[in-house]
């Protein structure tokens, strides 16, 4: 099977008909799941399918070094490069690592304003403009104020990006609101366009779409991550 028709069956495809075509330029999405359910996978599974289909990514992690990122990156292609005997497997790897920027800021070295200054260079330099932004373990929910979620909506609207973040759900004492989303990020739910959850089902993780930028019937995603191949699958 080849790129494009990988692409094509993807579930990432019904999974943009479910929220209306997608995330959108501009607008911030967010994957919550307990610690270790498979938030990065999700986000790596979404940059994979973006750059399989030649777009630009910028991936940022602020706990993992860039290595790591790496590492995980090449294990879920590699799944991925098997279960659907991907014909044009080297072409595509090289697609990818040409389209993929990977950024690590640990030890709480991150700030938006060191980001503002990587895309610069990235697009003076390198002519490197992403069209998805992946930013993995931040911002700390605990601590996160309105203005940090206002600064990143700014910078996924000036790069006309689709943002994802992550967040940590399901913490002992945590207050959640009626439909189990932590009050953390529920209070700056009106800057965020879609909420998703990563929720343990016996032996699968099921995708439960939260909110779905301003849609009130919220689809059925019928689409799983699987916890042993770190793929997404139909259900």
């Amino acid at each position: 099977m080849f790129r494009k028709e990988i692409n094509k069956r993807s579930p990432m495809r019904v999974f943009e008909r479910s929220i209306h075509g997608g995330l959108g330029p501009g607008n911030i999405g967010v994957v919550m799941a307990r610690h270790g359910v498979g938030k990065t996978a999700f986000l790596v599974g979404v940059a994979l399918d973006d750059l399989m289909r030649s777009r630009k990514v910028l991936h940022i992690d602020t706990e993992s070094p860039a290595e790591r990122v790496i590492e995980f990156y090449e294990e879920v292609f590699n799944d991925l490069a098997k279960t659907s005997e991907l014909a044009d497997r080297f072409s595509t790897q090289l697609e990818i690592e040409r389209n993929r920027m990977i950024h690590s800021y640990v030890g709480g070295n991150f700030s938006l304003a060191r980001v503002r200054g990587a895309l610069g260079y990235m697009k003076e330099h390198m002519a490197f403009l992403p069209s998805v932004v992946i930013i993995d373990s931040y911002p700390n929910w605990d601590e996160a104020t309105e203005e940090d979620i206002l600064e990143l909506k700014k910078l996924a609207k000036e790069l006309e990006c689709e943002m994802w973040i992550s967040a940590i759900a399901h913490r002992e004492g945590e207050v959640k609101d009626d439909r189990g989303v932590p009050t953390k990020v529920a209070r700056f739910e009106d800057h965020l366009s879609v909420l998703l959850e990563l929720r343990p089902e016996g032996d699968h993780i099921k995708l439960q779409l939260i909110k779905d930028h301003g849609n009130k019937d919220l689809a059925d995603l019928h689409i799983e991550l699987d916890p042993s191949t770190l793929l997404l699958a139909w259900h």
